[in-house]
């Protein structure tokens, strides 16, 4: 026992100063920090994008453009195969995933089926009236999506860093995905507009062999195609298909001005060579010059360009100019990208929002210590400490992972300042109950910590459950806080019983108390008695009735849904002086095409939060209502914050919520089956049910939106009704063991009164800390909090109401229960039943 005990106090000490090492360089001014090793410096805490402002893209190469690629080359190759074969054909085009090619000779269709096998290109169908089809196989079009993001990520990276954005961060995310990070950047139009074009440079030779009309009308020549200029309105080219360079072949690319703005770019010396000898024997005719298929200047050869330097003129000003000299210079992308989703928020809320978190989670620490300390006196100190250290360890590990720290993850923090006192609160209470049943107060310390452990691993494993489902199916603010509740929760474990339990031992030795401090005040609970079980068929059809009710709020579509489910932009902007008119913004936007969705102060007259419908159908509708709302109100308002979700992130979204709620909810129930007999299971489940259906209720009447952080809250009060539910079902549990013809109703009265006072100073510690995240972290976080508030405060009566009720309801019979996988055997001080 003392080999344990020393060993827990050493890995104690090297937890506490290895925390501190890797906390300190945060801790530090920028100065003193500097001064520091740099191994110090390299895991500083570093704010993420809600608490600094700035802007995050997320693109993705389009599925639809790559496999138009892919047919415009299939349709290439097939031809010149088929020429080159001696095979006449007809009517080769693609569309939607597949070629078709007719032959008009049909003594050539073996000729041209085995021609078209040779390709390789894909499944060939056979031949109908002559024409055959070929469907290209969609893991051809994976895999060039798969390379060409890969790709895309440096070819990003290279084209905004010419912007020279500050912490400018590009990196690969999920699904294939490039996510931009732009700190300090609140508008990213020009980002957009530079990552809009592929930026596929190429010079061609105009083909004068025919007018442009007729080969519009006609067709064009053989190795020729007709091709549109970027003005208003477009004017045709019919353009040789050989290109006479491309972007590839230029060494570098510079905007310049002489009376008009253009672009002039020199060659390398290959190809300078190249265009010098075409140059000199096709004097007087016409270069075209392409970005993306359009032609953006035209130039007659007037003799040998020797000197491999061009220029670029056209429909474009000076900033027009300076895009186009970075999208040459950077290079092509490797694929057409679109944007599918945009977070964008102000410095100014940014900072905002530091501000009012520090202050909640200050706000929550000093209030549950305060608590702590009124109701268990020395004890609730030591309660206090093992909270300060717990919270040390949670950012110290935070800082290791090199996640920025977001509202999500001080949201996780203050969450865990509530929960975690609760380990201490079933110990100290257990450790009273044993003194009050006649043990001297040592042995009553040895006995509560043994006893209590178990209950306290039980209740954070449902917890944790909860947590790795949110971290393994969950969208990026809520994986972020699932690692910081999953951190917290596991330095409780870790800190309640070395240095918590270290802390009293060293408490009982030198002050050699006999008898429970003073200071503990919640003896309080021991004389109500309560008969909870005497109100049950009262309280459940009050549940019934307004479950009906919640009910039709449900079917009635009151559960407001936000955009990460449906799809589309909010904005949230201020006026530049006086209040905001929402009449105005209303008629200004519909003026421009714009519908308006909703409108609303949002809690402030001079702000308003405007949810737009999409203009058009695809990816890129949300980013033009977006743009188009900018241009008509950013005269009189300023852009706070703008978010977008684009249809295939709010369809993975759903999904995602959806399989991860089932999957989290499945995985709690399991672990209560194992660890229960099945009548536990069964109430556990409908206490489960009954939480999130009222929590549901609660976000339709309050007209909270329903987002991705609203499931995760969801998820999280589920552990934590669980959690609650399992100290209660563990003390009834052992009074099933200890009164085998004690009537149910009264027995399970006992058990809730028994543990009455640690669940409502657990409850009222988790809902202190969540209050004031509610209150002090501002509106960005306020729905989450509220959300968790409301959950925490229906789960804790669930426990008393709805779980114990349903044991009598399914006829739990004392007299006939035996102890299940996790309670054989007879209760003793080692290993005797919890909580």
């Amino acid at each position: 026992m003392q080999q344990s005990a020393r060993w827990k106090t050493v890995s104690f000490w090297l937890v506490l100063v290895a925390s501190l090492v890797v906390i300190l360089p945060s801790l530090l001014p920028a100065r003193m920090a500097a001064g520091l090793p740099e191994w110090m410096g390299e895991h500083r805490l570093v704010p993420g994008l809600d608490l600094t402002g700035g802007s995050r893209l997320v693109l993705e190469v389009s599925r639809a453009d790559m496999t138009e690629e892919r047919l415009r080359a299939g349709v290439g190759t097939i031809g010149n195969a088929l020429r080159a074969a001696g095979v006449p054909y007809s009517d080769l085009n693609g569309s939607e995933g597949a070629i078709d090619v007719t032959v008009t000779v049909p003594e050539r269709i073996d000729a041209a089926r085995q021609t078209l096998t040779g390709l390789d290109l894909g499944a060939l169908s056979e031949p109908e009236n002559g024409q055959f089809r070929i469907v290209l196989p969609s893991e051809a079009i994976d895999e060039a999506v798969g390379a060409a993001s890969l790709g895309a990520v440096d070819a990003v990276r290279r084209r905004v860093e010419s912007l020279d954005i500050p912490s400018l961060l590009v990196s690969r995310g999920e699904r294939d995905r490039i996510v931009v990070s732009m700190p300090g950047l609140t508008d990213p139009q020009r980002v957009k507009d530079m990552l809009a074009q592929v930026g596929r440079l190429s010079a061609r030779l105009v083909d004068d062999s025919m007018p442009v009309n007729t080969a519009i009308e006609d067709g064009p020549p053989e190795g020729s195609e007709v091709l549109y200029s970027t003005g208003e309105p477009p004017v045709g080219y019919l353009v040789k298909r050989d290109d006479l360079f491309t972007a590839v072949d230029v060494a570098s690319a510079q905007p310049a001005a002489n009376g008009e703005a253009f672009v002039e770019f020199v060659l390398k010396a290959e190809a300078a060579e190249r265009l010098a000898a075409f140059t000199r024997e096709n004097s007087g005719r016409t270069i075209a010059v392409l970005l993306d298929d359009q032609v953006i200047s035209t130039s007659q050869i007037q003799g040998a360009i020797v000197d491999g330097v061009g220029r670029l003129s056209g429909d474009f000003d000076a900033e027009g100019a300076a895009n186009i000299a970075r999208i040459v210079a950077s290079g092509p992308l490797p694929a057409p990208l679109t944007i599918i989703e945009e977070r964008s928020i102000e410095p100014a809320l940014g900072t905002t929002s530091v501000g009012t978190v520090l202050l909640a989670l200050a706000a929550a620490v000093a209030a549950v210590v305060a608590f702590m300390t009124i109701f268990y006196g020395v004890l609730g100190v030591i309660a206090s400490l093992s909270l300060f250290f717990n919270v040390l360890v949670t950012f110290a590990v935070l800082a290791l992972v090199g996640a920025p720290i977001s509202l999500s993850m001080i949201a996780g923090v203050v969450l865990t300042v509530g929960v975690t006192v609760d380990a201490s609160v079933l110990i100290f209470e257990r450790i009273r109950e044993e003194v009050r049943n006649g043990r001297s107060l040592a042995d009553a310390v040895a006995i509560g910590f043994g006893r209590a452990r178990r209950t306290v691993v039980d209740a954070s494993v449902t917890m944790l459950i909860a947590v790795t489902v949110l971290l393994l199916l969950s969208a990026a603010p809520v994986r972020a806080f699932a690692l910081t509740v999953a951190i917290g929760l596991l330095a409780t474990l870790f800190t309640t019983f070395t240095l918590t339990r270290g802390l009293v031992r060293a408490w009982l030795g030198r002050s050699h108390a006999t008898h429970l401090p003073k200071g503990v005040r919640t003896g309080v609970f021991d004389r109500l008695n309560l008969r909870f079980m005497a109100v049950r068929n009262v309280v459940f059809l009050a549940t019934a009735a307004l479950s009906l009710v919640i009910a039709g709020l449900l079917v009635l579509g009151e559960l407001r849904l936000g955009i990460d489910f449906t799809g589309g932009a909010a904005v949230e902007i201020q006026a530049k002086s006086g209040n905001a008119d929402l009449f105005d913004i209303s008629a200004r936007l519909a003026d421009a095409g714009i519908d308006v969705q909703s409108i609303d102060t949002h809690g402030n007259d001079r702000r308003a939060l405007v949810r737009l419908s999409s203009m058009g159908e695809g990816e890129n509708a949300e980013q033009t209502s977006v743009l188009v709302a900018r241009g008509e109100l950013e005269d009189a308002y300023d852009f706070r914050r703008v978010e977008v979700v684009g249809p295939a992130i709010s369809g993975e979204l759903i999904d995602t919520a959806t399989i991860g709620f089932v999957a989290g909810l499945l995985a709690l129930v399991a672990y209560i089956w194992i660890r229960f007999e099945w009548h536990f299971a069964i109430g556990a489940i409908i206490a489960l049910a009954h939480d999130v259906f009222f929590t549901l209720g609660f976000l339709a009447i309050a007209n909270i939106e329903f987002n991705v952080s609203a499931v995760a809250a969801l998820l999280t009060v589920a552990g934590y009704s669980l959690n609650d539910t399992m100290v209660v079902y563990h003390r009834i549990r052992e009074n099933l063991r200890h009164f085998k013809h004690m009537p149910l109703p009264i027995l399970i009265d006992d058990a809730i009164n028994r543990t009455l006072s640690r669940t409502v100073l657990t409850s009222a510690t988790t809902l202190i800390a969540l209050a004031a995240l509610a209150i002090f972290g501002g509106e960005a976080i306020r729905t989450f909090a509220l959300t968790l508030l409301f959950g925490v405060a229906i789960g804790t009566l669930s426990s008393i109401y709805i779980a114990g009720p349903v044991l009598i309801l399914f006829r739990l019979r004392p007299e006939h229960y035996r102890p299940g996988k996790s309670g054989k055997g007879p209760v003793t001080e080692a290993t005797g039943a919890n909580g």
